[in-house]
């Protein structure tokens, strides 16, 4: 008979990096302004090209056609001299003269022009760098109702639906953009109201019968006279009960946790994960599996409840799809790149990679299992996710080798 081989006495060493690096040189970020910046002074720059270029072939038509010599030297005993040509002085007879006011001619005529061209060039430079200047600064004037739409966005995102662009100025384009998305705000902050009303009064009226139906059930199990048929039904309907309140708090706390969290305390993950293996620790020793793993202090900025619940759920879902035998958690926190960590490893079935995204996906479960099973509600990950999101972070799943995942939750500090 083939025996099944051990699992690893210990899970491998993470590999993954919770924050990307940032770029080496930020301010060098291909933005809209930086674009319009480049085409304006770029199209100053080739127009200012193109004008020396005829003002210098057009100062060197003129030159060339009044630089000719307009005498000759005839005669003896002609004697020229020149601090700027000297060649001058040294002709021996008169043809040699008339070459050397030619050449002297030309010379000048050439130095001129090469003055011409470095001048103008000096000139070309420093409107260059003011034309750059001057499209810098118009182009932030031009895009700045752009600017107020993005802070008024990044407001929103911290769940501040209040907030409106109520842009001034002509009625253009931009005060269109800007209009149309305060617009949107409205509804979305119409819709959010509502959907915190729901939830408000879905918890009201999905919580009250439940609990009803449950003090009932357990009235009617305390009745020693009951028959063994009917306390065997009471446990039955308890079961599906309290399943049912499980399944009604997991979906009222997923609608709570989409959204951002406005009041946030500093909260120590080492102090949650304890709380969670702590809740977890009778059912792991109900199933054999050891519980272990060093927590570092790291403190993050949120909700303590919350953030216990996505420990709880990650710890829970480890222990119960854990290997029958020597199975083990491994529950680990600490703080990473300006990341705050926490990891939950198990030993566990063997999951393809193809269906970790399928694992955060509400009542969905490894395989075969469905939602009859007593392995909770399949939502657990899916709150883990939620909550996770909610106070600006991730959670990533990775199939372990040999069997179970790697879960780790990374929250900024």
């Amino acid at each position: 008979m083939a025996t099944t081989p051990e699992p690893p006495a210990a899970p491998p060493k993470p590999t993954w990096e919770p924050k990307q690096p940032d770029p080496p040189y930020p301010w060098l970020r291909p933005t809209i302004r930086i674009r319009l910046t480049l085409l304006y002074g770029g199209m100053f720059l080739i127009a200012g090209i193109v004008l020396l270029s005829i003002i210098y072939m057009l100062a060197a038509q003129a030159l060339h056609d009044a630089g000719s010599v307009a005498f000759r030297v005839a005669g003896t005993n002609v004697q020229i001299t020149s601090d700027t040509c000297p060649q001058l002085g040294a002709a021996l007879n008169n043809d040699q003269l008339n070459d050397a006011i030619k050449a002297c001619t030309s010379a000048q005529r050439q130095q001129a022009l090469d003055s011409l061209l470095n001048r103008a060039l000096l000139a070309l430079v420093g409107l260059s760098v003011m034309a750059f200047a001057f499209g810098y600064a118009m182009a932030g004037r031009v895009l700045s109702p752009l600017g107020r739409i993005t802070r008024t966005a990044r407001r929103v995102a911290g769940t501040d639906l209040t907030r409106r662009i109520e842009l001034d100025g002509p009625d253009d384009e931009l005060k269109e953009l800007a209009d149309t998305f305060d617009d949107m705000l409205d509804r979305l902050e119409r819709a959010f109201t509502a959907q915190q009303r729901f939830v408000g009064n879905a918890s009201h009226e999905l919580r009250t019968p439940l609990a009803i139906n449950r003090t009932l059930l357990e009235v009617h199990l305390s009745d020693p006279g009951a028959p063994p048929e009917l306390h065997q039904l009471g446990k039955t309907l308890l079961a599906t009960n309290e399943r049912s309140e499980q399944l009604v708090e997991g979906l009222l706390l997923l609608a709570r946790s989409d959204n951002q969290i406005v009041e946030r305390k500093p909260v120590d993950l080492a102090e949650v994960a304890e709380r969670a293996i702590d809740q977890t620790r009778a059912e792991a020793l109900a199933r054999k599996v050891e519980i272990r793993g060093e927590r570092e202090s790291a403190t993050v900025q949120g909700n303590g409840v919350l953030l216990e619940r996505i420990a709880l759920n990650l710890v829970q879902n480890a222990v119960r799809y854990n290997v029958p035998e020597d199975g083990w958690v491994e529950v680990t926190t600490e703080v990473r790149d300006g990341q705050a960590l926490l990891v939950v490893s198990n030993t566990g079935p063997v999951v393809p990679a193809y269906e970790i995204d399928n694992l955060f996906e509400p009542f969905r479960r490894l395989r075969t299992e469905r939602t009859g099973s007593d392995k909770g509600v399949g939502l657990g990950l899916s709150i883990a996710r939620s909550v996770a999101r909610a106070h600006g972070g991730r959670i990533i799943a990775e199939p372990r080798e040999g069997g179970g995942l790697v879960m780790r939750v990374t929250l900024p500090v």
